[in-house]
């Protein structure tokens, strides 16, 4: 392209390349490239032109080129498949009316914030800098997947509106690799945003996102791996946070959350590797919560925000905050879609222990076998009913002296109002109604009493009752104590 052919505008832009400065079409600071398809002749720049200055690279002695365009209108198609650029480009507050294509190209720097463009295609693009597009507003799919991005990913307060028929995520970032942060996008994402296999040495920021997917998937970010934290705090999901196998050793925080997919899953982490996951002070969760064979070292986890459906089946956790009773946490194991999962309830008593409340972990061991007895033939539910009641499945021992000790007040009074009469008078001891109604009800030990008198008539039923039940008693006791003990 001869210079001849440049419009006043281009020329502008021409001259200005060699020596790196701005040039900029802007009549007000806050102008919006949005509306940009108006702008005249006076402010329009012909993409042809950009890239013939990226690739013919005009030089001045002693200075340092770059593009740096603000406020343009940029027609036609920027076309730079597979190229080298080594200047920074900057083209902020500008309005592109064809999709810049820039799959397979290396760039030292590009700047598009707060511009107004179909979503570019940028497959495998290189970039030794960073990648800016703060605040910019996208018409369709900006595909990034299998980008190298040395520095920092920037999307923060940026807008992504596909058309109503199209199809897929509004920002594909699959296989991407950043060397340092990605600052994901911002309140005005319509769409789901495709992380599968991306890594950064950085962080992930979705803070205060709306990612609305109409109850698709909102988040793929499968196989993510991070190198510090996911801030998703106050973000707004509607669809599917698909989380599976990712890998962050900081900290997910979903703290101020709201995650939505009524009748589906909201928030699936099976199999990932977080080292603090923060899911508390948000609205509770609709849809289901998937968290199978998820290793996470700290779960902040607030009771209100549970489902009702939730699958912690192989979860495992080393620590449990904030401390709750219990009674708050059993919710969230009664409300398990796969049913009776006797690991959940260990991984809760292990928490309970680490923290040194004893007391938790015994009722998490007893609900634990309440909820095991419902799974038994009725013979296992009638034996399992009986323990509760006598010794609470042997996390209640004091039950067993408590009914002892009403059984031997009932049997000392009825046999110290009628005494029983003596098989051998000349033999007999003298009859003790205490020890006597302790000898029916301990089977092992023996006082003399039971085998010296007779009770007769409704003492002797009142007799066989206290044997059968001493036995009972018994059986029980040495059932529940032997789970105690041989509990992990």
């Amino acid at each position: 392209m001869e210079i001849t052919d440049l419009t006043p505008a281009e020329a502008r832009v021409w001259r200005a390349f060699p020596r790196g400065e701005l040039v900029d079409f802007r009549t007000a600071p806050e102008e919006d490239a949005g509306g940009g398809g108006g702008w005249g002749p006076e402010r329009t720049v012909r993409a042809a032109v950009l890239r013939a200055l990226l690739l013919a690279a005009p030089r001045e002695n002693g200075e340092i080129p770059s593009l740096d365009l603000s406020g343009a209108r940029i027609t036609g198609g920027l076309h730079l498949q597979y190229a080298t650029v080594d200047q920074p480009v900057r083209l902020k507050n500008c309005h592109f009316e064809e999709v810049p294509r820039l799959h397979g190209c290396r760039l030292r720097e590009l700047n598009l914030s707060e511009s107004a463009l179909p979503g570019p295609v940028a497959h495998a693009v290189r970039v030794d800098g960073v990648l800016r597009m703060t605040r910019a507003r996208f018409r369709g799919t900006v595909r990034l997947a299998g980008a190298e991005i040395a520095g920092s990913l920037y999307l923060e307060g940026a807008e992504f509106r596909a058309s109503p028929d199209a199809e897929g995520p509004v920002l594909q970032l699959n296989q991407a690799v950043l060397g340092a942060d990605l600052w994901a996008p911002g309140p005005h994402t319509r769409g789901a945003v495709r992380l599968t296999g991306a890594s950064t040495a950085g962080q992930v920021n979705l803070r205060d996102a709306v990612l609305d997917a109409s109850g698709d998937t909102a988040l793929d970010a499968q196989n993510l791996a991070v190198g510090t934290n996911v801030t998703a705090r106050c973000l707004r999901a509607r669809g599917l946070l698909d989380l599976r196998g990712a890998r962050i050793p900081g900290i997910l925080d979903l703290a101020h959350a709201s995650l939505s997919r009524p009748g589906g899953v909201a928030l699936r982490a099976t199999s990932s590797v977080i080292g603090e996951l923060w899911l508390f002070a948000g609205e509770r969760v609709e849809g289901a919560l998937r968290l199978r064979r998820a290793r996470i070292d700290s779960l902040s986890l607030d009771p209100e925000m549970v489902p009702d459906e939730v699958y912690p089946n192989d979860l495992s956790y080393t620590a449990l905050v904030p401390h709750h009773p219990a009674e708050r946490r059993l919710p969230m194991l009664e409300r398990d879609g796969d049913g009776y999962v006797p690991y959940a309830y260990e991984q809760l008593v292990a928490a309970y222990r680490r923290v040194g409340d004893d007391e938790a972990a015994r009722r998490v061991q007893l609900a634990k076998q309440r909820r095991r007895r419902a799974t038994l033939p009725w013979y296992g539910r009638a034996w399992g009913h009986l323990q509760d009641v006598t010794v609470g499945y042997g996390f209640r021992p004091l039950r067993a002296l408590v009914w002892l000790l009403s059984l031997l007040a009932l049997g000392s009074a009825a046999f110290g109002l009628e005494h029983p009469a003596p098989l051998k008078p000349s033999e007999a001891p003298g009859f003790n109604p205490v020890f006597h109604t302790l000898d029916l009800l301990l089977p092992v030990i023996s006082f003399g009493q039971e085998t010296a008198f007779a009770p007769r008539g409704a003492h002797q039923w009142l007799a066989y009752l206290l044997v059968v039940t001493g036995w009972i008693l018994a059986t029980t006791v040495v059932a529940g104590v032997t789970r105690a003990v041989s509990r992990p």
